[in-house]
């Protein structure tokens, strides 16, 4: 696709390489290249946004982002939503948090650290993961919230939403309304898998694993997510190296590009009118990174609990038993199939540690 110029904005997730000491010199040259262009946007993954303890290691991608988006010339910045499992945040997958006056000032503050590093648009993620029906419907205007102080946007990556759509059996209509579509400026697109769920038989959990092709609803719904929202600058196709060892799989990453890149162009044709918001920085002033550690021991207990519970009903009365019990995390909700689904990713991503 590079090679056919049919690549138009790069996004690179810029702290995923923190283990390799050796980048190929022509991958820092593409990098340059789309920068120049302000064809090159930032993607964060570690960074774990509502951690309540703020780490050293936070303080340090803070660092990593300031040099890198001076470097490569970002035209925006953006993360994931929600807390990394795992001992130390930054390492698993991002899962959810309890939508409270607390966590949103602690998600305020660490946006703003980060438009501060980079002195760049910023926005964030929305999440393809979430215990309860409720949480997915108070997602959106959670998002609106966090992001509107900074002048923030919202990646609205629709596999995410597949997956709560059909986790939950909602309609996406009902869904999409409750997101701040003012505030997109980038669509994720991509694959993902099935995961059958031992606590509700027949019941298949999706799972946003980016190492698939792109389902045909998702194209649908980018047809549809196109045309209503008014700030979309960026449509962007995802994929995992480990999804691409096979020429099948490869053939059909291309396949799905051209596919985005065929609805892409069409709506463009059709196109009446461009951004109204360019999302630059706010002007903050920051004061010490704010700390729950009330929200940080749970989060520990949690991420125990799900990394060391043979089974379902193990873990669960670990919760009801927990610091967890009868707050805002409302665990006693929770979903069977979600929390046996939030241990399969908590105890995958432990073994990768």
């Amino acid at each position: 696709m590079l090679s056919e110029a049919r690549v138009e904005a790069i996004e690179w997730s810029f702290d995923a390489l923190y283990k390799k000491n050796n980048i190929p010199p022509w991958f820092l040259e593409l990098l340059h290249t789309y920068g120049k262009e302000r064809r090159l946007i930032g993607h964060g993954i570690f960074f774990s946004l509502f951690s309540g303890r703020w780490s050293a290691e936070q303080e340090q991608w803070l660092r990593h982002l300031r040099q890198v988006a001076t470097l490569y010339n970002f035209d925006h910045v953006t993360e994931h939503f929600g807390f990394m499992t795992g001992k130390d945040f930054h390492s698993g997958a991002p899962l959810s948090i309890p939508y409270t006056n607390s966590t949103l000032a602690l998600g305020r503050d660490r946006l703003a650290r980060i438009q501060d590093a980079c002195g760049l648009p910023v926005g964030l993620e929305n999440l393809a993961f979430s215990y309860t029906a409720d949480d997915v419907k108070r997602h959106g205007d959670f998002l609106e919230q966090l992001v509107s102080p900074v002048n923030g946007f919202i990646i609205l990556d629709l596999h995410n939403l597949y997956c709560q759509l059909h986790n939950f059996s909602l309609p996406f209509d009902d869904i999409v309304r409750l997101y701040p579509l003012q505030r997109v400026r980038e669509i994720h697109i991509s694959g993902g898998s099935w995961e059958p769920a031992k606590t509700s038989p027949g019941k298949k959990v999706r799972r946003d694993t980016h190492d698939n092709g792109v389902p045909a609803e998702v194209f649908e719904l980018l047809k549809t997510a196109i045309d209503i929202c008014p700030n979309l600058k960026y449509v962007v196709l995802e994929q995992l190296g480990s999804g691409l060892k096979t020429g099948i799989s490869r053939q059909q990453f291309y396949k799905d590009f051209l596919q985005m890149q065929e609805i892409v162009a069409a709506k463009n044709s059709n196109a009446d009118h461009l951004p109204y918001n360019t999302f630059l920085p706010a002007k903050l002033l920051l004061s010490h990174p704010l700390a729950d550690e009330q929200l940080y021991t749970q989060q520990m207990e949690l991420s125990n609990i799900l990394e060391t519970a043979a089974c379902y009903e193990e873990a669960l009365h670990a919760l009801c038993t927990s610091s967890l019990a009868n707050t805002a995390w409302e665990v006693e909700r929770w979903e069977p199939y979600m929390l046996e689904t939030a241990m399969n990713i908590a105890q995958k991503w432990k073994k990768k540690d």
